[in-house]
């Protein structure tokens, strides 16, 4: 799983008009869950997200995408924001 993999499907899935994808394992050199994968924050909004809940905001998120959630991943830091949200 690489920035690019989250990027593109998160691109697809909900159509974003803001993203930022970033892997941020060089921070956590040296933690015991830098061992078992990599370290990501994601920014993004979206329309899809008017009306959720933060909670149902990230299951968005981690639905779109799928499979890679779970290939390599340790963490996924997520501020998910609707339209006109700051």
């Amino acid at each position: 799983m690489t920035a690019d993999d989250i990027h593109a499907r998160l691109q697809a899935a909900l159509a974003p008009t803001a993203l930022q994808v970033n892997d941020d394992s060089h921070l956590h050199a040296g933690h015991a869950g830098a061992r078992e994968g990599r370290h990501f924050s994601v920014a993004l909004t979206s329309a899809r997200f008017t009306g959720l809940g933060r909670v149902a905001r990230h299951r968005l998120v981690y639905d779109s995408l799928g499979h890679l959630a779970s290939q390599g991943v340790h963490a996924l830091a997520i501020v998910a924001k609707a339209p006109g949200e700051d």
